[in-house]
């Protein structure tokens, strides 16, 4: 894992996991917007690092290494965190386990809840077909991930983690994401928001969702009609990121 990190370190600390087989300059507008009165903090998540081999063992194992920088680097101590689709698992499991606080956390597409294996099984061959494909460079791939996936300025991106890629790593990926999250109550109390499109299987965000407010009450949910899993924050940044930076200051406001 390699972290990138933007604007001035006496700010307050902000953090940005991107998702499975995205590359972390999904994040640039966010950092651009945040790293004005911020410290933006961004990893390049295992496995999918663009300038050196890397394997992704488990979303444990990554929110361990995350916690770790934390702890070393910021006291404990973090103002927000924010996690797309897989990135928000590693977030959500990072607050879970108790040795960070943070004052917010944002979750967008977060998939907490564990799926069969069959389901597991289908996942694992797509993604892996989409991998070998994009190595190949395949015109059908790279069309369906521009209309379904990445902005066309985030494609050399996603190429460079790509070829780097292993098969293994996506098995690891897919098998703990959906091996499911133990949602349960966060004691530090955090401001939380729940972002989530209404398409395909925004259902299974849209559960964990409620799920989570269930345990922690403070849960605020924000549903996006129309939107497909993590196409507000890849597709539309902006929009995206007037609705974090809206509710981050009016809850904070409050508190």
């Amino acid at each position: 894992m390699i972290f990138h990190t933007f604007g001035d370190n006496k700010e307050k600390a902000v953090l940005f996991i991107h998702g499975m087989l995205t590359p972390w300059q999904i994040w640039n507008e966010a950092k651009e917007y945040f790293s004005k009165d911020h410290y933006v903090i961004i990893p390049e998540l295992d496995a999918h690092t663009q300038d050196e081999s890397s394997h992704f063992e488990s979303v444990k194992k990554e929110a361990e290494v995350i916690e770790r920088y934390i702890l070393e680097n910021l006291n404990g101590k973090i103002y927000m965190i924010c996690g797309l689709s897989m990135g928000g698992a590693i977030a959500a499991d990072l607050v879970m386990r108790g040795n960070i606080e943070t004052q917010n956390l944002v979750l967008d597409g977060a998939p907490l809840l564990k799926l069969s294996g069959f389901l597991r099984k289908i996942m694992k061959g797509n993604y892996k077909t989409i991998i070998r494909k994009t190595k190949k460079r395949d015109s059908k791939v790279i069309e369906s991930a521009k209309k379904n996936f990445l902005p066309e300025d985030r494609l050399d991106d996603f190429f460079k983690l790509a070829d780097r890629m292993e098969e293994d790593s996506i098995t690891n990926m897919i098998d703990t994401i959906f091996a499911g999250t133990d949602i349960r109550r966060i004691n530090s109390k955090p401001n939380i928001l729940f972002l989530h499109g209404t398409k395909g299987n925004e259902s299974v965000s849209k559960k964990a969702a409620k799920m989570l407010k269930e345990k922690n009450p403070q849960t605020d949910i924000m549903e996006f009609d129309g939107y497909a899993h993590a196409q507000l924050a890849v597709f539309e940044p902006d929009k995206w990121i007037d609705a974090v930076s809206d509710w981050e200051k009016k809850k904070n406001k409050m508190d």
